[in-house]
């Protein structure tokens, strides 16, 4: 497929796990690609794969306003549009409440809220012109609580409700806004869970494919949601976690 063709897409945190995949999946179908993350090295060996002439490597914490600000600025105009926004950059913080120190938080929310938010707002001007359209990386942990994990859910639950406001806001600008919602995915942020066979397995018993996302499924969704194909989809938050969310909570019964 070649649905992007002469379309220029922003993803952050495309130097690894889903946002790598992304970026491959835009660019392999023939989009113009700006891969953003703030660990150049990586992001930058993801970029060597891909046609020079329709990618270019921003090296950017999007914590920063003023960074994110200028970023899309300068996409926008090495490529002279913007079509898609993929807001992917997150972190992680785990641990009792009491355990979470300020920094710990602060690093959660600046990265996974306020970057988020940035970076729709920045894309605005150049989405309106496109109508383009927006999609965020939430998670099944901003749809439910997880134990030890408060962080990071408040950061996705943050993510999941902007995601609708924006829609509402945006829509009547021909802009669409959506979010993915993976389930256990294997990226670098989950490489030591998926160390521990123990915890797959438990993941694997309430996942009714009994597996675990990989990274292509979610790039896969996120494609779907920035396409012409989803072009009245706007304001959800789509799970992509092999049916887990089907389930209300209680076992499998013998």
């Amino acid at each position: 497929m070649h649905r992007f063709e002469g379309k220029a897409v922003i993803v952050t945190g495309a130097g690894s796990g889903m946002g790598e995949a992304t970026a491959r999946r835009f660019s392999r179908e023939g989009a113009m690609v700006a891969l953003v993350d703030r660990d150049g090295e990586a992001v930058r060996r993801v970029a060597a794969d891909l046609p020079s002439d329709r990618s270019v490597v921003h090296v950017v914490d999007v914590s920063d306003c003023g960074a994110v600000e200028a970023m899309v600025a300068a996409v926008a105009g090495r490529f002279g549009r913007l079509d898609v926004i993929v807001n992917n950059a997150g972190v992680h913080a785990a641990g009792k409440p009491e355990e979470i120190d300020n920094e710990s938080w602060r690093r959660v929310i600046a990265t996974d809220v306020d970057g988020v938010f940035f970076g729709c707002r920045a894309a605005l001007p150049h989405l309106e012109k496109t109508r383009g359209c927006i999609i965020n990386t939430a998670s099944v942990s901003g749809t439910g609580g997880d134990w030890g994990m408060s962080p990071y859910n408040a950061a996705k639950g943050a993510v999941v409700n902007l995601t609708r406001a924006l829609a509402l806001d945006l829509g009547a600008r021909g802009i669409r806004v959506n979010s993915v919602c993976p389930t256990l995915t294997r990226t670098g942020m989950t490489v030591d869970m998926l160390k521990d066979e123990a915890l797959v397995d438990k993941f694997k018993e309430r996942i009714p494919l009994g597996r675990v996302c990989e990274p292509e499924e979610v790039a896969a969704v996120i494609a779907f949601l920035a396409s012409d194909d989803a072009s009245f989809v706007s304001g959800i938050n789509m799970a992509v976690d092999g049916g887990l969310s089907a389930s209300n909570g209680q076992p499998a019964q013998a």
